[in-house]
């Protein structure tokens, strides 16, 4: 894991939830993975978007900063789909499904209109950018 993810965890983990920087008033996660290859633990920090009608989904986005290849932590929830999801203060057990067709497009295009940055991201890559459904296991 790269220092500044390390560094960004930390001060997600110490303050609750929020961070400074470039992610400042930005809806932040902590995804907890299995490494596909390894099995061990992985966190990765990422913005998300709300399902406004499903109180118990979140979407994450395969975005690498518009790099032409998927993140790693979307190769280890493919082959591992049990997460554990951190939002504030809270932690939960989730479930990761890819969306696709019309529908990733729907809350993909509403991610790059609330963050502009997610448009310029699908501009920079001939990929298209995956969205992951995390519904949280009840």
């Amino acid at each position: 894991m790269s220092d500044w993810n390390t560094a960004l965890i930390e001060e997600f983990r110490t303050n609750g939830g929020k961070v400074g920087g470039q992610f400042d008033g930005a809806p932040l996660l902590l995804l907890n993975t299995t490494g596909a290859k390894s099995g061990q633990p992985r966190t990765s920090p990422m913005m998300y978007l709300a399902d406004e009608e499903d109180a118990t989904r979140v979407y994450v986005f395969a975005s690498k900063a518009g790099m032409p290849t998927n993140p790693d932590w979307y190769h280890n929830l493919k082959a591992n789909p049990e997460v554990t999801v951190e939002v504030g203060t809270e932690r939960y057990d989730a479930t990761a499904t890819e969306v696709t067709g019309a529908d990733r497009d729907r809350i993909y295009a509403e991610q790059a209109k609330r963050y502009p940055g997610f448009a310029e991201y699908e501009q920079k890559t001939d990929r298209v950018i995956p969205v992951v459904a995390l519904d949280r296991q009840v």
